[in-house]
């Protein structure tokens, strides 16, 4: 690979999080993804971290906020069908043939 190539070519860095990590917050609750990543962001703000550990720092809420994300979505989108389902039986909540 040529030098030009090289400088154009994004670089590949492993992975500061483990596997058991990323299991764990894959099935985090919301709630403790939302302060976990708090955690994470007054770290990195508060500075004083070496450039590795700002750089886990960053990794860490990155999975964070993404999983915190995912659990939002999966809520709105049961929501909307609930609002859905609400909206199609509206003419008839409340009569005989919503009991049928």
């Amino acid at each position: 690979m040529s030098k030009e190539q090289s400088s154009t070519t994004p670089a590949t860095t492993a992975s500061t999080l483990s596997d058991s990590e990323r299991e764990a917050i894959a099935t985090m609750p919301y709630e403790e993804a939302r302060d976990k990543l708090i955690q994470a962001v007054q770290a990195l703000e508060a500075g004083g971290l070496n450039l590795d550990q700002s750089m886990r720092q960053w990794e860490l809420g990155e999975a964070l906020a993404k999983r915190a994300q995912t659990l939002l979505n999966e809520v709105r989108a049961k929501l909307d069908a609930a609002q859905a389902e609400q909206e199609a039986t509206a003419d008839t909540a409340g009569t005989q043939a919503n009991l049928d």
